[in-house]
């Protein structure tokens, strides 16, 4: 038994360096409502729990509806307490055209999560779930 509880503890902590491994880093910023229209889905509400994809992840629209885990990891700026505790779950409906590489843009609702909106823009890392 004592073998067993081992072996699970060791694969749970495998996972977890997985998932860490997996994961992008980037930054954030945020867009506030109206959060329509939308690239992927026009003018039909996705919530709030969304963002907006950089090019390159956009990938033609390809990225649309699937959903990220996002985590503040730290400001880009001297705002003290950037980053609040926890992650959140994003769908992606829409383009960021003007996002550079590994940006998400996310609703203000969603980056008020897990950050403080004075902060405007932190670094953050994400994996699709």
């Amino acid at each position: 038994m004592g073998c067993q509880i081992r072996l699970l503890m060791l694969f749970g902590t495998l996972i977890s360096f997985a998932s860490v491994v997996l994961s992008k880093q980037g930054t954030s910023v945020y867009y506030a409502r109206p959060y329509l229209p939308s690239a992927c889905y026009g003018n039909r509400n996705q919530g709030i729990m969304i963002a907006g994809a950089n090019p390159t992840l956009y990938n033609g629209g390809k990225v649309c509806g699937r959903r990220y885990k996002v985590r503040c990891l730290g400001g880009t700026n001297k705002t003290p307490h950037p980053c609040k505790r926890g992650e959140i779950t994003v769908k992606i409906v829409d383009l960021c055209p003007g996002c550079g590489a590994n940006e998400i843009n996310l609703s203000q609702d969603a980056f008020s999560r897990i950050a403080n909106l004075k902060a405007g823009r932190v670094r953050i890392d994400y994996i699709q779930v």
